[in-house]
């Protein structure tokens, strides 16, 4: 929200008043208080009739620090607030440290400075006591609005050529220099600013990151209302933000992703390729069966087959009842599916149709939403006479889990947790909870629920869902996916931009509908989307009016989605184990290249490519003649589907075939490569090649590890290069194992240690 008319007005009815002097200061060991009038005072009459605004600064986790600035203190809080399971003040191990009017308060490589001489003003140092931003004059305000709401204010500064990134899955400009953006639900499909995902927290080309903790509407100016700051504001009378600590960008994500949550580790079965009905298609079990068999005929093997939402009866949605006459034998037919390998999925939401069965029975028990006036909320849009869950109830979340359970019984194995963006504010919820807060916070109690079922049921580590919306700590409970976008190039480049940005935000798993999910694509756009879709962390086939069968496509498009099928397949030794770094470190699977190589300037606007992994670099090609431009940056690349090298940096414009793009090894990377190409969750070690291209010479090791299907280290492998001799040692297991020198195509087995030595 912008709140000035230029530099120097104030926009027609605004009245503001900024932080301008510290009139009090209370330190303690491990935080302090500051208490700043919003005037010089010269004399004694000047605390008269004037505000203050109380400035608390403390550490919530090891190298963030807090700020909390407060007009009025009084107001009641209803909630509800996001949860921290990484929240542990005690062992930050902050402390403040006074010099004359300085006053510092320091957690780990972070520390904040207050000089309490010089105007109102916060400084934010890393390690080296580098400023890496700051609270400037008229940085910490509240402001009233022609409306008489209620505002809090920050601004921090941006440095000369910094950039920021994030603030949820935005389809928007990758970096959000320039961008007003604001964190708040909206089912507004992938072409506009309006984003499912909406988290108010981003990251900074310069090491640090910005987190506001308030899941209610935050409203960021990013360099758009003052253009040297970012300025983000709440109608409330309390705002508090924290500053996460790097140096690098991998170590914000890995803090703030230890405060907020990491995310679940998927089980291997969900990276194989998932097959939908589609949204409005007519199906039965007759087409269901056709589709499998068709993947089954053309060698196209199939990990997850889901039910979209007509599985259920038109205008009853949710009564999570199977429609009788489409399916008459749910329970035989998803034996005769599972039978085939397959796992399932069932689409679901949070709303409950008037023509459903469990409307009048929530409506009876109390489990639905209602207006202030004690109506139950209601409308047309979606389904007629929609109300929704109150997932602030205990007692509704056991009622809906419940008929969820019967499902599960029934074989179902994930669920896709479609919607729950339009969240209505003229309610009354359970708990009390504020409408505004709960507007964007639904999204997380109905994931967490969803989720927590699947883990009770399944177990742990078999929880997956395919959800659309989420909010902060929504990583938690993967995976997401990028709702609805059309079926073109602009929106696959467009998903991919908004994959990025999530990344950034703390989401370490992300997917997108193959082929674009409005309209039909032509068969080149699907072409290329099948091989982005495949070295994607999870891949499904779904559109909204026409099948995403491959052979719809013509029979390129068949062979297309087999071999980036089974080049996946032969990856996942080496993509569970970037899963496995994301589910204990929060540094995304699909990374932004500024994440691997934030030294390098150019790929600070790269939003394009990625890497896959710590070591995969992935340019999908969104044209039909082939043609693609991407950044390759230093060393000797080797190009994975056909062996040449690559040495950066430098720009490559290349031409590729729809059985192409390009996909590079770093350099010194031992690629681990699986022997089995038919399924995800094989066991790894069972012909495992481990394809080394080049390799740390002398002491320096090179160290790569097997996960088995739960995510433990299965095996480790030691790689050094004395010279021309190669040599690697296994720890862990005493599997027979290959190598593959791949500059000179010297290959050798064995077990324990195995030695290539030199022509």
């Amino acid at each position: 929200m912008k709140f000035t008319d230029g530099f120097w007005l104030m926009r027609e009815g605004v009245r503001a008043s900024y932080a301008t002097e510290i009139r009090d200061l209370r330190v303690g060991a491990d935080q302090f208080t500051a208490y700043a009038s919003v005037k010089h005072v010269a004399a004694r009459g000047d605390t008269l009739n004037t505000p203050l605004i109380t400035v608390d600064c403390f550490s919530p986790a090891e190298g963030i620090i807090g700020v909390r600035t407060t007009h009025h203190a009084g107001a009641v809080h209803r909630g509800p607030d996001f949860a921290f399971p990484g929240l542990d003040p005690a062992a930050a191990g902050a402390r403040t440290r006074r010099d004359g009017a300085v006053t510092e308060l320091t957690s780990g490589p972070l520390t904040l400075r207050m000089d309490g001489d010089g105007p109102w003003g916060l400084s934010f140092l890393d390690g080296d006591g580098r400023r890496l931003t700051g609270v400037d004059a008229k940085g910490t305000a509240f402001a009233t609005a022609p409306d008489g709401s209620h505002h809090m204010i920050a601004q921090l500064a941006l440095d000369v050529g910094e950039n920021v990134y994030g603030l949820g899955e935005r389809f928007t400009p990758y970096v959000k220099n320039g961008q007003t953006v604001d964190i708040w639900q909206a089912d507004g499909g992938t072409s506009s600013e309006l984003a499912y995902k909406n988290i108010p927290f981003y990251l900074s080309s310069r090491g640090y990151g910005v987190f506001v903790n308030h899941p209610g509407k935050v409203s960021f100016e990013v360099g758009s209302e003052s253009v040297g700051q970012v300025q983000f504001s709440v109608e409330d009378q309390s705002l508090e933000y924290y500053i996460v600590a790097g140096p690098t960008p991998k170590e914000v994500l890995a803090r703030y992703t230890a405060l907020t949550g990491r995310p679940a580790l998927p089980p291997a079965w969900s990276f194989g390729l998932w097959l939908t009905t589609s949204f409005c298609t007519s199906y039965d079990e007759e087409t269901v069966t056709s589709f499998v068999d068709g993947m089954a005929a053309r060698d196209i093997p199939l990990s997850v087959f889901h039910f979209d939402c007509f599985w259920m009866r038109e205008y009853q949605w949710s009564d999570f009842l199977w429609d009788p006459d489409v399916f008459p034998d749910p329970e035989g037919m998803l034996a005769r599916l599972k039978e085939r390998g397959l796992r399932i999925s069932m689409w679901i939401n949070p709303y409950i149709a008037q023509k459903s069965a469990l409307f009048a029975e929530g409506a009876e028990i109390g489990y639905l939403v209602r207006r202030t006036n004690g109506d139950i909320w209601q409308w047309d849009l979606w389904q007629p006479g929609m109300a929704l869950v109150d997932f602030t109830n205990p007692a509704a979340r056991e009622w809906y889990t419940g008929k969820l359970r019967v499902l599960l019984d029934q074989g179902v194995d994930s669920f896709k947790t479609d919607f729950g963006e339009r969240i209505p504010t003229d309610v009354v919820w359970h708990d009390g909870s504020d409408p505004e807060r709960m507007h964007n916070y639904y999204a997380q109690i109905y994931n967490r629920t969803v989720f927590e079922l699947l883990e009770k049921e399944r177990g742990h580590g078999e929880a997956v869902l395919f959800a659309r919306s989420a909010t902060a700590g929504g990583q938690q409970f993967p995976v997401h996916w990028g709702g609805d976008c059309f079926a073109s190039f602009t929106a696959m480049a467009e998903s991919l931009r908004g994959g990025l940005s999530l990344s950034l935000s703390g989401f370490g798993f992300w997917s997108h509908d193959i082929g674009g999910f409005e309209g039909t694509p032509d068969p080149a756009v699907f072409k290329r989307w099948l091989a982005f879709g495949l070295m994607s962390s999870h891949s499904r086939l779904h559109g909204n009016v026409s099948y995403r069968v491959p052979w719809e496509f013509g029979e390129e498009a068949v062979d297309v989605t087999r071999k980036f099928t089974l080049l996946k397949h032969r990856l996942m030794p080496y993509l569970y184990g970037a899963a496995v770094t994301a589910h204990r470190t929060g540094v995304p699977m699909m990374r932004p290249m500024l994440l691997e190589f934030p030294g390098d300037p150019t790929t600070r606007m790269l939003d394009r490519q990625y890497m896959l992994g710590p070591d995969l670099l992935v340019a999908p090609v969104f044209t039909e003649d082939g043609q693609v431009e991407y950044y390759v940056p230093e060393g000797t690349w080797t190009v994975l589907l056909t062996g040449e090298t690559v040495t950066g940096p430098v720009w490559r414009h290349e031409t590729h075939g729809f059985d192409s793009l390009p996909v590079l090894v770093r350099p010194g990377a031992v690629l681990p490569w699986g022997a089995d190409d038919q399924r995800p969750d094989s066991d790894w070690l069972d012909g495992l090649t481990l394809r080394v291209f080049g390799g740390a010479a002398g002491d320096d090791a090179t160290s790569v590890t097997v996960p088995d299907l739960t995510g433990a280290t299965a095996a480790g492998f030691r790689v050094v290069r004395d010279g021309a001799t190669l040599t690697v040692t296994s720890e862990g297991t005493d599997r027979l194992y290959r190598v593959v020198d791949e500059p000179t195509g010297a290959t050798a087995e064995g077990t324990g240690t195995v030695t290539l030595p030199g022509a």
